[in-house]
């Protein structure tokens, strides 16, 4: 297939059939009628979407050395931990594509990896973000940094990173454990964070935990939301499992109304309860990252809308396969579409994407 411009009768027959979702490899997204492929690379096609925000990527996690990898150099095409080349149900939750060879090398380049210079990592870079960025008609990504309390540098090097590159905007982190998290946090604002990531999976602290409860007044003071991995995803270590239930955010959410929070996954396998959190507080927003489509489709229709945003886990998936389950979530919906591509993120981020 080669790059074109899909006519609005082919979008609106879609309105009112069913849509493949299921796919022999993810690259035959291709045969949807935003999408292309050209020279090999998945593109959109469709001049009228856009601009796009992503709200949910990654650079390379790196612990102990800094700089173990160099995040602004491009060693060859991106490698996503879910390749393209490989099946693809957008109907289930993400990470039930991986194959137990891909979850392998995922969890092997994540666990020792992170503290070498080789492996997929390496390609979890700017560059390779921008690219994907060009080809997908993305004007902005927000890449999200994880820390530990010690051997971490994660959010300094990020934010030092994309400093020069206004299409990437880059969140602070801290671990709720660390000395002087309140001032590391103010330092961080002053490089440039726009938010604070925190992953209770991996930082292994629930969102309910004292420590973690001390920094919510202090993002609300520094203006940054918060944005949480929120929900288990069934991939994680039993402990990260539980400390990610969310039975754990409720009480945070409640007790910070000051604080803008951010449910990342939505609440993964527990999106119900998410949405419900979204419903009942309007300092929650949902990042749609990872959702099968069928819940995505939900949360549009179900959720406030104005509080929906799309992310893709970037480099975990191509950012492709998120923006897919929007368009075709939000088929004759002009107005839900504009706000969970780009509005509700350029509004929550001070951006200008005119």
């Amino acid at each position: 297939m080669t790059d074109s411009k899909p006519s609005d009768s082919q979008e609106g027959a879609m309105s009112t059939g069913h849509v493949q979702r299921r796919y022999g490899s993810g690259m035959e997204l291709a045969e949807l009628p935003w999408f292309g492929l050209s020279e090999g690379r998945l593109r959109l096609v469709d001049d009228q979407i856009g601009p796009i925000v992503d709200v949910h990527t990654h650079l390379a996690l790196t612990y102990g050395r800094r700089r173990s990898v160099n995040l602004l150099a491009s060693p060859g095409p991106t490698q996503h931990y879910l390749p393209m080349d490989g099946p693809l149900d957008m109907d289930v939750y993400q990470n039930l594509n991986f194959t137990p060879a891909d979850l392998s090398a995922m969890k092997r380049d994540l666990g020792l990896g992170s503290f070498t210079r080789g492996g997929m990592r390496a390609t979890h870079t700017v560059p390779n973000l921008l690219s994907e960025m060009a080809e997908l008609g993305l004007r902005c990504s927000v890449v999200l940094p994880i820390e530990l309390p010690i051997l971490s540098h994660n959010a300094e090097t990020y934010l030092e990173a994309v400093a020069t590159t206004p299409e990437i905007i880059s969140f602070g982190s801290i671990h709720p454990h660390a000395r002087d998290a309140a001032d590391q946090l103010a330092e961080q604002q002053r490089l440039g964070a726009r938010g604070v990531k925190l992953h209770p999976a991996v930082q292994m602290v629930a969102a309910d935990h004292p420590r973690a409860m001390a920094l919510y007044p202090v993002c609300a003071e520094l203006n940054l939301p918060v944005l949480w991995h929120c929900g288990p995803v069934g991939i994680e270590t039993a402990l990260g499992r539980r400390r990610s239930q969310l039975k754990h955010y409720w009480r945070a959410v409640h007790d910070n109304p000051a604080t803008t929070f951010i449910l990342g996954h939505s609440g993964a396998l527990q999106m119900e309860q998410g949405l419900e959190l979204c419903k009942s507080y309007p300092n929650v927003h949902l990042e749609l990252a990872s959702q099968g489509y069928p819940n995505v489709e939900r949360i549009v229709n179900e959720a406030p809308i104005d509080r929906v945003m799309y992310g893709s886990d970037w480099p975990f998936y191509h950012q492709a396969i998120g923006i897919a389950k929007v368009l075709i979530a939000t088929r004759g919906k002009p107005t839900e579409r504009r706000l969970v591509l780009h509005e509700n993120a350029a509004r929550l981020f001070g951006l200008e994407l005119s």
